[in-house]
């Protein structure tokens, strides 16, 4: 059985920082690329970053660039999504998810998802 979950979300200050994580048990991330996507309240699901899991290539949205940064542990299984000078507009439920190929930044790819975890930035 697949399962992402997420860990390490909360409310924070704005500037402040938070370091997401994502563990995945019954599926080797090796064999697929992870990512990372938030949803606001009322606001379609928006992505943030994602890795290649060989090579390591990152991708970060326009939104984050720079203050975010995505990064894996393979003997962990786990991809981390580290967030700095974070912002009331980061607010939002941060999804894990894994995909076997298509566009890295369009959700429909990814075929597994974790749980969510909610980050909240207060002004």
């Amino acid at each position: 059985q697949v399962k992402l979950v997420e860990s390490g979300g909360g409310l924070v200050q704005a500037g402040g920082s938070l370091r997401l994580s994502c563990a995945a048990s019954g599926l080797p991330f090796s064999l697929y690329a992870p990512g990372w996507f938030r949803q606001a309240p009322g606001k379609e699901r928006e992505f943030v970053a994602a890795i290649r899991w060989s090579g390591g290539s990152t991708y970060h949205a326009d939104s984050v660039k720079g203050r975010v940064t995505i990064s894996r542990d393979n003997a962990k299984n786990t991809v981390y999504l580290k967030m700095n000078s974070l912002k009331p507009e980061d607010t939002a439920v941060y999804y894990c998810a894994a995909r076997e190929g298509g566009d890295y930044s369009d959700y429909a790819s990814y075929i597994y998802w974790g749980q969510g975890t909610q980050v909240t930035v207060s002004s």
